[in-house]
């Protein structure tokens, strides 16, 4: 049993470092495709607006569209999502 420990220990140490080393090695790409003027890009998305009725109703509003700044890496970055999850998910409620 202390040995299963041991090993589960072991992998959770090496997956926590290879997830800071990715997330930092984003973070630098992410840093000089910025600089490069390159770090951000836009989509085009559907906003839908749900408000709360009497009675414990909802009602959805279409906004219309709308272009959303995303960066061009894996994770987030300067408080804009990744591009590659928007243009997955390309309805946003409110």
């Amino acid at each position: 049993m202390k040995r299963i420990l041991e090993i589960l220990e072991q992998t959770a140490k090496v997956v926590l470092v290879a997830f800071v080393v990715l997330w930092v090695s984003d973070w630098a790409i992410f840093r000089v495709r910025a600089a490069r003027g390159t770090g951000f890009d836009s989509v085009q998305v559907e906003e839908y607006l749900s408000t709360a009725l009497k009675g414990n109703k909802q009602e959805y509003d279409y906004m219309g569209t709308a272009q959303v700044s995303c960066a061009r890496a894996l994770f987030p970055h300067s408080g804009a999502p990744a591009c590659w999850w928007l243009r997955r998910h390309t309805t946003q409620w409110e």
